[in-house]
């Protein structure tokens, strides 16, 4: 079996799909949702499937991937957005000391995406067949933060939460909603040298998320903004207990 890409309107969103050919009534076992960051084409993640797979073999017709693009494009590139915002805004917060009050913002949009993001992922759960108990959902960056925000507000908890290179935001209110997901796997990674989302950042987004009760595997490495083989290689373990 070889998996296979291909794209589709999934509810309000284009959505690209890595899975092998299946016969009418086969399901896969999981389903991993990750969506990519602030500025990126639709398919910059689709490769973490490959990634994934070749880590994990066996994996190969257990497992779906879908990669929802952002709904908003941005002009005069090919990147998109889940909202739009500052890229250097975080940074020049971390150097000026004004962090705290970044934690405790909610952007302008958010709502408005998560309900887009709602919707497809419910189709998505729909149409593989698989429960939500066996979702993996995740992202990168400003894909992190909307993930994050969903898996904190869904009536069903997905299995697992994948925060890459992500930040807090929206702090009292995912405060309040952590505590409904007690005991949520959760694999958070961030870069020490992160240049855009700051380290200290993910460290208070791990501080709340470990107060609520969640299970944190927090991987710290040395680099930028991004995602580290090591991540990949942790990231494939989970989707690999999931699917089990």
């Amino acid at each position: 079996m070889q998996p296979k890409l291909s794209t589709a309107k999934v509810g309000p969103l284009t959505v690209r799909i890595v899975d092998v050919d299946r016969p009418a009534g086969d399901h896969p076992r999981a389903l991993v949702v990750l969506c990519h960051g602030y500025g990126a084409p639709g398919h910059d993640l689709v490769g973490i499937g490959a990634e994934i797979l070749s880590t994990q073999p066996g994996l190969v017709g257990r497992v779906r991937f879908a990669f929802p693009e952002a709904p908003l494009a941005l002009a005069g590139m090919d990147g998109r957005a889940w909202w739009h915002i500052d890229v250097g805004r975080f940074q020049r917060a971390a150097q000026t000391g004004d962090l705290e009050k970044l934690l405790d913002e909610v952007p302008d949009g958010l709502a408005a995406t998560r309900k887009a993001l709602l919707a497809t992922l419910h189709e998505l759960v729909r149409t593989s067949g698989v429960p939500m108990a066996r979702v993996v959902l995740g992202g990168l960056s400003q894909g992190a933060m909307v993930t994050t925000d969903l898996a904190l507000r869904l009536e069903e908890a997905p299995a697992a939460l994948a925060i890459l290179s992500g930040t807090l935001i929206d702090r009292a209110e995912w405060k309040k909603l952590a505590t409904v997901r007690r005991g949520l796997r959760v694999l958070q990674s961030h870069g020490t040298a992160d240049p855009i989302l700051p380290y200290q950042a993910a460290l208070e987004l791990q501080k709340l998320l470990v107060g609520a009760g969640l299970l944190v595997d927090f991987v710290s490495f040395k680099g930028g903004h991004g995602i580290d083989g090591a991540v990949i290689t942790k990231l494939a373990a989970l989707v690999d207990t999931v699917a089990a």
